[in-house]
């Protein structure tokens, strides 16, 4: 599908007028919390009313030169401008953490467009409006909330997989915003109904709700899942976050403070862009929210046993371990 043609509606529309580019329509969205604008079709995102957005996603050029490499990449960091590019989908312009332009590489479609602009790009703009976004998935526990942190393969989005296959709702996957404005009742966002799974784990878990997309491109390892079903819409208070890691049975263990903060430091999503990315007053604001959740979330080690057919001890463990702390509360 060339670049150049709109992908389907899958929500409301409105003329884009002078932001039009390309013979695109502005499509508007839900996600977070915030009302996002955009030219590109987001089809994993909940269609909304058309509004005043909170952030506008234009296509169009960036002033900012693409890796020459195959699979190059390419970034710069700014007080209010952030600029990535990836050779092979686009670059990207996040102004003053509203605006988002994007400037598709040759012959991309939408589709593959989402995939930057729904992860690390949209993440990156969440921070710049002063939320502390973690790389995890979150999963609404009755009234609370619990968050998966843990290295590339740990079993972030397959626990919370075995999570919503037990009853509990998603809230979030891949990127977790946390709004910490009442210091004492750390929030998580909703942020929109999918899931992404690896094969092995889609076929353990069989979400019944869940409808698989495509993939868009051959080196994406993991299918999205879109939920018709089982999914938060409101923030829930963050009650523990867990630290995933293999282990020969399940298990959770009390994080002291000394691993507490590094952990969330660690898994936070700006972090993987180095100390580049945080700029000016960034670096100071962003130690203090980790601090903050890390003294007012409980924060585990779970051992989550090797063989998919064991998750359900891993969740058994999570829904004790959530039931005793609101008895505590």
């Amino acid at each position: 599908m060339n670049v150049s043609a709109a992908a389907p509606a899958t929500g409301p529309e409105t003329d884009a007028g002078p932001e039009a580019r390309r013979g695109r329509i502005r499509r508007f969205y839900k996600a977070y919390g915030l009302t996002i604008g955009s030219d590109v079709a987001l089809r994993e995102l909940q269609p909304a009313a058309p509004t005043a957005p909170d952030i506008v996603i234009a296509v169009g050029p960036v002033d900012f030169a693409r890796p020459a490499t195959e699979g190059g990449t390419a970034f710069r960091f700014e007080p209010t401008r952030q600029y990535l590019s990836w050779q092979a989908v686009g670059t990207f312009l996040i102004s003053d953490a509203s605006r988002i332009d994007v400037d598709p590489a040759p012959g991309v479609d939408d589709p593959l467009l989402a995939f930057p602009l729904l992860g690390p790009v949209l993440a990156l703009a969440l921070h710049q409006r002063g939320l502390l976004v973690l790389h995890a998935s979150a999963i609404a526990v009755g009234c609370q909330s619990v968050i998966f942190m843990g290295d590339k393969g740990a079993g972030k989005s397959t626990t919370a997989g075995a999570m919503i296959r037990a009853g509990h709702l998603l809230l979030t996957d891949d990127v977790v915003a946390l709004d910490l404005s009442d210091p004492s009742q750390p929030m998580i966002l909703p942020g929109f109904p999918q899931l992404k799974l690896a094969t092995d784990a889609a076929d353990a878990i069989r979400i019944g709700q869940a409808e698989v997309r495509p993939q868009v491109h051959p080196q994406i390892d993991k299918a999205q899942h879109r939920l018709h079903d089982g999914f938060a819409r409101e923030a829930v208070p963050a009650a523990r976050i867990y630290v995933l890691e293999r282990g020969e049975r399940a298990a959770i263990t009390p994080l002291p403070g000394a691993g507490a903060l590094p952990a969330i430091i660690k898994f936070s999503y700006v972090t993987r862009f180095g100390r580049q990315a945080l700029v000016a007053d960034f670096a100071s604001m962003h130690l203090s929210q980790c601090a903050q959740l890390a003294a007012k979330t409980g924060v585990r080690r779970l051992d989550v046993p090797a063989g998919l057919e064991r998750i359900g001890e891993a969740v058994a463990l999570i829904e004790n371990d959530v039931t005793a702390d609101t008895q505590a509360r």
